[in-house]
């Protein structure tokens, strides 16, 4: 079976960190998902790029800014299917082993 476009086991893991949550750095998903940010960076611009996220600029307290993304209202529902197309996936795949 080929596999759903930005469904890569990266993409959804990102996906999930966003879900349940607001405003989310590069960083901090890096540093939750175990993500390196060659391919971490790489998905959050394809995301945004499918309006699946929406970026933002944020001043740090020292002067430096830094990249924000959540979900979208789109980005929510598209996370949602996914994650529950891999659940059902590997449970299928679990009761066709047993």
């Amino acid at each position: 079976m080929a596999r759903r476009p930005d469904t890569s086991p990266q993409t959804l893991e990102i996906l999930h960190a966003f879900l349940g949550s607001g405003w989310r750095y590069g960083y901090d998903l890096s540093r939750e998902t175990g993500i390196a940010s060659g391919t971490l960076y790489p998905i959050l611009i394809r995301l945004s790029g499918r309006g699946l996220l929406e970026a933002r600029w944020d001043e740090l307290p020292n002067g430096r800014r830094r990249r924000s993304y959540r979900l979208t209202g789109e980005g929510v529902a598209y996370a949602d299917a996914r994650l529950a197309e891999r659940r059902s996936s590997t449970s299928t795949a679990v009761a066709a082993k047993a």
